[in-house]
């Protein structure tokens, strides 16, 4: 059943107490990316895409790439509490030997559609898939989630000449844009602005939205499937390290793990149990 508004930001709430934990057990791992993003995957995985964790290969289900493979907490989270795999795996994350390494792995981990990490790879792959799903006459659709800093990468560009040219309205890429990457601003770095008119040149529909908005994300989400002719992209504009007050909008939080005290206060800024 799809989870209405309210339900999905309790969920988008969960993973984000999900994500602190994890990153917390593990050491190590990539906070920052992964919480601005949770309000997105909640919605993909608990109301917008067709999926059955009881069947995650089915041949006709929506497919999910995590393009900034980094941010792979965000993803587990949501398929442990979409009922993929068991919820403790969450804390064995990165351990040696483990289910749930730093980046996806299609081959170890129910749900996951492609293993990614190397930037740029994820919608190239995703591209590959919408256009499969094209030639087979499939109705299922590719969703895949880049970030701002890996739009930086030449191998996004091409990808999405190829999705325009191919005319993959069955394909929806979300820009998690919260305007960081690991060593500072996206202006400061290696500028990507106008992003909009970019992708609009690539021949791309863009919807443009605020990521944290549950409404317009189910909205965006609906425009992009009313789309027949182009691929479309969301640009989501969101906080880097959302919903816990010492890691948003610092860039510092991009690859590190909070200590037991800055967990106890990331749970506290959650509504959560420490």
């Amino acid at each position: 059943m799809k989870q209405n508004v309210v339900e999905l930001k309790a969920t988008a709430n969960t993973m984000r107490q999900d994500i602190v934990r994890m990153v917390n057990a593990a050491g190590s791992g990539h906070p920052g990316g992964s919480l601005s993003a949770a309000d997105i995957v909640a919605a993909l995985y608990f109301n917008v895409m067709d999926i059955d964790p009881k069947d995650p290969k089915k041949v006709d289900r929506d497919k999910f790439v995590l393009s900034k493979g980094h941010a792979a907490p965000v993803l587990y989270t949501a398929l442990a509490n979409r009922g993929f795999f068991a919820k403790e795996e969450l804390l064995q994350l990165r351990k040696f030997g483990a289910m749930l390494q730093g980046h996806p792995d299609m081959k170890g981990t129910p749900g996951v559609d492609m293993s990614t990490g190397s930037l740029g790879q994820g919608i190239s792959v995703a591209v590959g898939m919408a256009l499969a799903n094209k030639i087979d006459g499939r109705t299922s659709r590719v969703y895949t989630l880049l970030g701002d800093g890996e739009c930086n990468e030449g191998l996004v560009w091409e990808a999405l000449m190829a999705g325009a040219h191919y005319k993959l309205s069955n394909l929806t890429a979300i820009l998690d844009y919260n305007g960081l990457q690991i060593d500072g601003s996206n202006d400061d770095v290696m500028g990507i602005k106008p992003i909009d008119k970019k992708f609009e040149s690539f021949g791309w529909n863009v919807i443009e939205i605020d990521g944290h908005d549950m409404d317009a994300i189910l909205a965006a989400f609906e425009s992009a499937k009313n789309e027949t002719e182009k691929p479309s992209v969301i640009l989501a504009t969101t906080v880097k390290g959302k919903g816990v007050s010492f890691m948003e909008g610092d860039y510092g939080w991009h690859g590190q793990a909070p200590s037991d005290e800055q967990l106890a206060q990331a749970l506290k800024d959650l509504g959560g149990d420490c």
